[in-house]
């Protein structure tokens, strides 16, 4: 994994990612996409595995549901086709995502 691939995790999964277990999961899928939606997916499921509502009346109130939704949006966000690059895969050199210019020409009218 280079150190572009290696900055675009932590940006994706924030600073207090384990390198070392990046790094095996790079060496395992292939793909920082791939390693980033399997983070964010174990993430996920541990917060599920919780009560997402914990409470003392008068005392203290955790409710986590609000994290499982960003977790959510994140990796909805990372598996649509139109999310951008990650840096080791190509980018889409499609037609249809390159602005192109074309002519016009502009007739004037009668007028009136």
């Amino acid at each position: 994994m280079d150190d572009a691939t290696r900055s675009w995790l932590i940006a994706q999964l924030g600073t207090d990612t384990n390198l070392t277990d990046l790094n095996a999961r790079y060496t395992r899928l292939g793909k920082a996409r791939a390693v980033a939606i399997e983070v964010l997916n174990q993430r996920k499921a541990d917060l599920i595995a919780q009560p997402s509502v914990i409470g003392v009346s008068s005392v203290v109130n955790i409710n986590t549901t609000g994290n499982i939704a960003a977790l959510e949006r994140q990796i909805a966000l990372l598996e649509a086709d139109d999310a951008p690059p990650a840096p080791d895969e190509p980018a889409d050199t499609s037609d249809a995502s390159n602005s192109q210019f074309g002519i016009i020409q502009l007739i004037e009218r009668r007028r009136r």
